[in-house]
């Protein structure tokens, strides 16, 4: 008898508990040369240590700003992290929700073949201007002008823009 009422009350208890998210957690490392990383492993798995000074951004007063809140903002982001040629930059302003390792490792490719290459331009991508004018209609996302290794052949990269928690982020 004592075992059913125990049950029901861890049942009850249970049930009226609020909802707890997963604890998933990115983690701010920092190798012994000073590059930094964004991963969910821990550091010392990667020969890194926890980075404990924040790392460059945006500032507001004396904070640093912790994502972009406009589009405008996104893209100067994005501008400062590709010419940074850090991809782990970049990654910080990626829209991971929801991504599967094998797929996470594909994008960090792709934003590292990024990273490499000399920026000409960010600027917003809008309905109408897949010719490289600037198009009236609504914003879709931002356009990246670079460079190949050459020098002088272009590559074009059009992020896709998500904004999520009050947040713009992007994605490819």
């Amino acid at each position: 008898m004592h075992r059913v009422v125990l049950l029901s009350l861890l049942l009850l208890m249970a049930w009226l508990a609020p909802p707890r998210q997963a604890d998933a957690q990115v983690r701010h490392c920092q190798t012994a040369d000073g590059t930094r990383l964004y991963t969910d492993r821990q550091c010392a798995d990667l020969g890194a240590r926890e980075a404990r000074d924040p790392p460059t951004g945006q500032a507001t007063g004396n904070r640093l700003q912790a994502c972009a809140r406009s589009v405008p903002d996104l893209a100067y982001a994005l501008d400062d992290a590709i010419r940074s040629g850090d991809a782990n930059r970049i990654a910080g302003l990626y829209d991971w929700a929801g991504m599967g390792s094998s797929n996470a490792n594909r994008v960090l490719d792709q934003l590292q073949r990024i990273a490499e290459r000399p920026l000409v331009d960010v600027r917003e991508a809008r309905a109408g201007d897949e010719g490289g004018g600037s198009g009236a209609g609504p914003i879709f996302g931002l356009r990246v002008e670079q460079v190949l290794g050459d020098g002088y052949t272009p590559s074009r990269t059009v992020f896709g823009l998500r904004r999520r928690l009050g947040c713009w982020w992007v994605h490819l």
